[in-house]
């Protein structure tokens, strides 16, 4: 109990009726576009980190390792058709619901690409012990040749920096004059 409030002799906070707030409250929030999407009825282009007022709410019956996923319902800028994603926790994303479609990601593509050629190059590896021996010799070559290359771009700055800019700027001048004199002649 606050002190700067008067409580009455016969106050009971029990008697107090509880709020009951539904499950599926939507709450409005400001947030970003969290990726490219068009919108499918006008074809308008909403691009990464355009900002929109949202309705913000929970999505019932989903949980990812005890994580509670969200869906966000934002209105296109031109139409006002409305567009919904959701919170992806497995993959640490969004993932596109209706009322749009993501537009291409390069970088994601070139991610996944990559955790492929690697998981394949393990298992390949864990069956074929020639395999684990020749993926070493490639890999100790190309370190070789990246070395190599540092070597000759460490070498070729060394030889522009040795270039003296004040010897330089002297004979420019000892010139300047020198031609100087030959007019006054």
């Amino acid at each position: 109990l606050s002190p700067q409030k008067y409580y009455p002799p016969d106050f009971d906070p029990a008697k107090i009726p509880k709020l009951k707030l539904p499950k599926d409250r939507q709450y409005v929030v400001r947030l970003m576009a969290p990726f490219n999407m068009r919108c499918k009825t006008c074809g308008e282009y909403i691009y990464k980190g355009k900002k929109f007022n949202a309705r913000k709410e929970t999505v019932q019956n989903e949980v990812y390792l005890g994580l509670p996923i969200f869906r966000f319902y934002i209105k296109c800028t031109r139409c006002l058709a409305e567009i919904t994603f959701k919170t992806d926790p497995e993959n640490t994303d969004y993932t596109m619901e209706h009322g749009a479609t993501r537009n291409f990601q390069a970088e994601k593509l070139l991610e996944e690409e990559e955790k492929r050629l690697q998981k394949e190059r393990e298992e390949e590896e864990l069956n074929n012990p020639m395999k684990v021996l020749e993926n070493r010799t490639k890999d100790s070559k190309l370190e070789m040749e990246v070395l190599e290359n540092l070597q000759e771009l460490k070498e070729l700055n060394q030889r522009q920096a040795n270039v003296d800019f004040e010897a330089m700027l002297k004979q420019y001048k000892e010139l300047e004059e020198e031609q100087r004199r030959k007019e006054q002649e």
